[in-house]
């Protein structure tokens, strides 16, 4: 698939079928045609935002392997700590997902990669692209044996899902997180998305350890009362010379997308205790969003332990992190300060992970 050859109309009808939210309507996919002009271009998009939070737990020394250094996940499985992972796509469409985690961990450090989809043809496209890319790799689909048994689960998978969740779907998901050492979620950056992923994580969070995008594992503060207009989000930057992609221009014109923004939402967790993975020290902040930033100040929504709250920080008091947020946002960063009354009052570290 190219540009050349991309079938535009079927983009059209895609993007009226997802403008509609229609849950009714039954399948997206008519042909395998269609998977393939979606991978390419809004498949594609998703696979950026896939690449921020990626790379964010790549950062950070996370992997999703078990090994010698994971003795918790032995003993709760019975599985040899030297016994690589199953990762399980759920809901894959046409796999980007999936292929991106493989991309960013290596295939060789997975025992084999399940699909799961409502879609035949969903399933036939991502199996057809995992196994060309992976030929070593063992790529099955998931029956009802695997759906509905025991067999532990080291990396669940999920993306652009949850609003098409019905009753029996999320109770199914539930039972699979039950089984999975470790989920990782992506979800569009939209008020409705963001906070349906944000009930999941108070679902979960007494199961699991929060990797992200929490600086913290207490409660969910921008689902607390009082702040109903809020959502978590953050943005993932496209690659370079997208903006100057006749291809891709065309794409956003079309489909009324701005290159620009590409806001997701995200979780992920794992089982092993905190001794065990590098876990942000509990005092950091982090921004939720961009920073927004006039003459002299910045604006910040922020994220820590104590909840959610909207602060000022002025250029007088961090001139350097200002500099930064005008060049990079920086948001995507863990931040050490103090703030009283809506102001921040002291920068205690530059951005961090550490």
């Amino acid at each position: 698939m190219n540009w050349e050859t991309l079938d535009w109309e079927i983009l059209d009808r895609l993007r009226e079928t997802f403008l509609s939210g229609d849950k009714t309507a039954g399948p997206y996919w008519h042909t395998i045609t269609d998977l393939e002009c979606y991978d390419f271009t809004y498949g594609e998009r998703i696979g950026w935002k896939w690449d921020a939070v990626l790379g964010e737990l790549r950062s950070r020394g996370w992997s999703p392997r078990w090994n010698a250094l994971s003795p918790t996940r032995s003993e709760r499985t019975g599985v040899s700590p030297l016994h690589l992972p199953t990762l399980l796509d759920w809901g894959c469409g046409s796999g980007i997902a999936g292929r991106r985690v493989l991309e960013a961990f290596g295939a060789e450090n997975f025992s084999r990669l399940v699909l799961h989809d409502h879609s035949a043809l969903a399933l036939d496209y991502a199996e057809h692209r995992a196994r060309k890319a992976w030929p070593a790799l063992t790529t099955e689909r998931a029956d009802t044996r695997f759906l509905r048994g025991q067999e532990p689960i080291g990396l669940l998978v999920i993306s652009h899902v949850v609003n098409e969740l019905d009753e029996i779907a999320k109770a199914e998901l539930a039972e699979l997180a039950v089984r999975a050492e470790a989920i990782l979620w992506v979800e569009p950056g939209t008020h409705e998305m963001s906070r349906a992923l944000g009930g999941w994580r108070e679902r979960l969070r007494d199961q699991f350890q929060i990797l992200g995008p929490c600086p913290h594992q207490a409660a969910c503060g921008v689902l607390a009362p009082g702040n109903e207009r809020h959502w978590c989000h953050f943005f993932a930057a496209p690659p370079t010379g997208v903006y100057a992609d006749s291809g891709w221009v065309r794409f956003g014109q079309r489909a009324g997308i701005d290159l620009r923004s590409l806001p997701y939402a995200f979780l992920a967790l794992d089982r092993l205790p905190p001794s065990a993975l590098r876990l942000p020290p509990s005092n950091l902040s982090r921004i939720i969003g961009e920073p927004r930033l006039y003459k002299g100040y910045a604006k910040i929504f922020n994220c820590d332990a104590g909840g959610v709250a909207e602060l000022m920080l002025q250029k007088r008091d961090a001139p350097e992190l200002l500099k930064a947020f005008k060049h990079d946002g920086a948001g995507t960063d863990f931040h050490r300060w103090t703030h009283e009354n809506g102001r921040i009052t002291k920068v205690l570290s530059e951005p961090t992970t550490d």
